[in-house]
């Protein structure tokens, strides 16, 4: 039994009641603590999550071709005439490979002696002078923005071609435009598709023109005129990627 005063005890009673207090105070602050560590915690990390998120690398997977093969050999460059505004060679940087005008040439005299063929009809000896005279065709109509057989001077494709040589009875010419990195529809099926390569150009200059009859029946020989024996191609590349080609046939005296 307690035989404190009253004051005493009441003073003890107080102590207690303090001590309940201050337990509380405490146990209340370390909740606080905690609780605060714990949100510390997420708003400190959430910007190192943002940040991983941030650092993915997004990749283009669009489905590009192989390269060009070996553009396949024509023969001998004879005759050797050059048109006199002949540009030479152009050429075009794309993801694949760097398309050279010369190389697009090559394969698309091969693609059209190949179309031949599938006809019976022997292939075209490849002209010198008459893709020097294509090829200037090809980059005067780039240069003065036009797309037609006749330039801007009323000059068809045998007064060009006379103007520097004179050896063929007859003669005829295709002209087709075409882009290389874009997007451009397909000739025959209306499909979409982008050329990124030599070979790829080459198959649908050749495609546009197997598939307008004008053009088809100048590559096989049904335009009523005389056969053809030789045959030059001349392509002209923009800086923006633009594709002119003009492929013109001669008969030989």
């Amino acid at each position: 039994m307690d035989r404190r005063p009253a004051s005493e005890r009441v003073g003890d009673a107080d102590d207690s009641s303090d001590r309940v207090i201050l337990r509380a105070i405490v146990r209340l602050v370390l909740a606080v603590a905690v609780l605060s560590a714990l949100v510390f915690g997420i708003v400190t990390f959430a910007p190192s999550t943002l940040e991983t998120v941030n650092d993915v690398e997004f990749v283009d997977v669009r489905d590009l071709p192989n390269p060009s093969a070996d553009p396949p050999p024509v023969d001998e460059h004879y005759p050797d005439v050059t048109d006199p505004d002949d540009p030479g060679a152009s050429t075009y940087e794309t993801d694949v490979e760097p398309i050279s005008s010369a190389d697009v040439e090559r394969f698309v005299h091969a693609e059209v002696n190949d179309r031949r063929a599938d006809h019976g009809l022997e292939p075209l000896e490849w002209d010198g002078t008459v893709a020097s005279v294509s090829r200037a065709h090809s980059q005067d109509m780039a240069e003065r923005e036009y797309f037609a057989h006749v330039n801007p001077d009323d000059e068809g494709p045998f007064d060009r071609f006379s103007a520097v040589d004179g050896y063929c009875r007859g003669y005829g010419e295709n002209i087709a435009l075409t882009w290389v990195d874009r997007p451009v529809e397909r000739p025959g099926n209306g499909d979409i598709v982008e050329y990124h390569t030599a070979e790829g150009v080459a198959e649908g200059l050749v495609d546009q023109w197997m598939n307008s009859t004008s053009h088809r029946e100048a590559i096989l020989e049904d335009h009523g005129g005389p056969g053809w024996d030789r045959g030059g191609v001349g392509v002209y590349i923009t800086d923006d990627g633009e594709v002119y080609a003009s492929h013109n046939f001669c008969h030989e005296y």
